[in-house]
C-alpha cells in the first residue's frame, strides 16, 4: 500500500461519486465506466491510485466464466479510509467551487 494520497482530479471525483453514493455495494469497473463515461484508459489507473492508497479494496467474484458467458470481473468497494477521504475531497472541492455545490 502507497502512503502517499491519490491526486484528485475530475475524472478520480467521478470515480468517487460511485462509491460515495452506493457504499455498501461492490462496483465493477465495467458498471463505474458506464455511470461515469470514463474509458477504461482513464478508469483503470484511478482505480489503480486508490487501491494502492488504501481507499479501495478489490477481489475477483466468484463465478465461472463458461457459465455466466463473460469474464471474471474485479469488484471494488471502498474501506473507512477511502470513504473517509471521499468525503473530505467533495467537501474540500465543493469549498473552493461554491458554484458547483448542490
Amino acid at each position: 500500500m502507497n502512503t502517499k494520497p491519490p491526486r484528485i482530479t475530475g475524472p478520480t471525483l467521478k470515480v468517487l461519486r460511485e462509491f460515495v453514493n452506493r457504499p455498501a455495494d461492490r462496483l465493477s469497473g465495467i458498471e463505474i465506466s458506464r455511470s461515469t463515461g470514463l474509458a477504461s484508459g482513464t478508469l483503470y489507473p484511478i482505480l489503480f491510485r486508490l487501491e494502492e492508497a488504501g481507499w479501495l479494496e478489490s477481489e475477483w467474484e466468484e463465478v465461472v466464466p463458461t457459465q455466466v458467458k463473460r469474464p471474471r470481473r474485479r469488484l471494488y468497494r471502498t474501506t473507512a479510509l477511502g470513504e473517509a477521504n471521499a468525503r473530505a475531497s467533495f467537501r474540500e472541492f465543493f469549498s473552493r467551487m461554491p458554484e458547483f455545490a448542490i
